[in-house]
């Protein structure tokens, strides 16, 4: 498995826990925070993306957009047109 196959597992994890858990008012905004903290972590400054679920006080409409999903994926497609590019 490479290294962007396990952060894409990595950020599938929280957005399933964001879909669910994050409902509750007040605990789904700590959990926005603490799962831009992990984005930042694996895919630097991009990851802050996340933080924009925070906006959110109702935590109800950010839980249906996996954004921590679509980082990962956008950070697979950059890295593969890197990399057909170079060839």
């Amino acid at each position: 498995m490479s290294a962007d196959a396990v952060k894409l597992v990595i950020a599938i994890i929280p957005d399933l826990l964001d879909f669910s858990l994050g409902r509750i008012v007040g605990y789904g905004t700590i959990l926005d925070v603490v799962f831009a903290a992990i984005a930042f972590l694996l895919w630097g400054p991009m990851g802050l993306l996340q933080l924009w679920e925070v906006l959110d006080p109702t935590d109800q409409i950010d839980g249906f957009v996996p954004t921590m999903t679509l980082v990962a994926l956008i950070q697979m497609r950059r890295k593969k047109k890197a990399k057909g590019e170079a060839l």
